[in-house]
């Protein structure tokens, strides 16, 4: 069988660091050809005092100076700006951009090869069509026409580049290509459970970042970590709500996988998201999220304002803002003036405990009770 060639399509803090553990498994399995190409947006840097293509510096030194300094990728990962010379030979896509930019990537790079298959490590880009929850993987399988999978987990970037050892999940439908897309990302310091629940893991991922925008809240306000703690479990089970109500059959044990409470605790602890939400409330107002994102994130994008966006018109016409007391609140603050402080002012009456025997978050094993 024909070694299978690799394309990591984003080149961001998140596509530098996945592209370290992929770059590790190409050449480990021979499954893979050893090349990893990366395709890397062409933007210019100051490096040693010149400005430079970032592209140019990256295949001198095998650091990408702007999205993660100080790590350096194996020989054989080739920056390539040319998104069609980067997409042309792919048997393997691993899409890590922001949502907003995929519908243009996919236009501007041309055919794909024949039989590849693509993965997606993007957070957010739900849609809402003819009243279905359309996710960012039916975007890319529909403009792309070949399969694609999902891998989320509790995955912040620094970390993974620099070799802790964290977990992540691969959603997937397909059979026939789940053992080669686990070794691609499986390793030692990054191991891979497959689970198919493409639904579940993807949203996952995306809603977390809403909720860190309240824990983010939260350490603005100087609130402890026992508040915290009640937001992230009260978080995870608006995440299921919002899950359940668009797709009945997603799997109770996706939201206990690392793309569920595992991603959902290290983001609201970490990342960016939390970040700017605490500088928000820390500037009481004088800061829009453009300006913070501009400020503190060099050059990333902030998800959790853009899924929080999305989702809020969702919530409104399937009248779920109610059913989501929380994602309400965080709306509200966000970008409605409302007082931070609301943020554990929510309201009587909601489930309290995933135990509950109204909230569903575990299946009756016993259906004659």
């Amino acid at each position: 069988m024909a070694k299978k060639n690799v394309t990591v399509v984003g080149s961001g803090n998140w596509g530098m660091a996945i592209a370290t553990i992929i770059a590790g498994n190409t050449a480990r399995h021979p499954e893979f050809t050893d090349d990893l190409t990366v395709w890397m947006f062409d933007e210019e840097v100051q490096h040693k005092g010149v400005k430079r293509k970032l592209s140019e510096v990256f295949n001198e030194t095998k650091e990408n100076v702007k999205y993660l300094p100080g790590i350096t990728l194996p020989p054989h990962v080739k920056a390539e700006p040319d998104i069609k010379k980067a997409v042309a030979n792919a048997d393997i896509l691993i899409w890590v951009l922001p949502h907003q930019f995929v519908a243009r990537t996919v236009q501007n790079m041309g055919p794909v090869k024949q039989g590849a298959v693509s993965v997606s490590l993007i957070k957010g880009g739900l849609e809402l069509e003819g009243g279905k929850l359309g996710l960012c993987s039916d975007l890319l399988r529909k403009l792309l026409g070949h399969e694609v999978a999902v891998l989320m987990g509790a995955n912040v970037a620094n970390e993974v580049a620099a070799g802790e050892f964290c977990e992540a999940t691969l959603g997937i439908q397909s059979e026939d290509h789940k053992d080669m897309l686990v070794k691609l990302f499986d390793c030692q310091t990054f191991r891979v459970n497959a689970v198919n629940d493409i639904p579940g893991v993807e949203l996952c991922g995306a809603l977390k970042n809403v909720v860190a925008l309240g824990a983010g809240f939260c350490d603005g306000l100087d609130y402890g970590g026992n508040t915290k703690a009640a937001l992230i479990r009260i978080g995870l089970q608006e995440m299921k709500t919002f899950i359940r109500y668009f797709y009945p059959n997603v799997k109770d044990a996706t939201f206990l996988e690392s793309c569920g409470v595992a991603d959902l605790i290290t983001t609201c602890f970490g990342g960016r998201n939390r970040k700017c939400a605490e500088a928000f409330i820390r500037g009481k107002g004088a800061k829009g999220w453009d300006t913070i994102e501009k400020e503190l994130l060099g050059g990333q994008k902030l998800q959790g304002t853009l899924t929080a966006q999305e989702i809020w018109p969702v919530m409104q016409k399937h009248n779920l803002i109610d059913k989501l007391p929380l994602f309400s609140t965080i709306y509200g603050i966000a970008f409605e003036d409302k007082a931070p402080w609301t943020i554990v002012k929510l309201p009587q009456g909601m489930p309290v405990s995933a135990f509950h025997k109204d909230d569903g978050f575990f299946e009756d094993k016993d259906k004659s009770k």
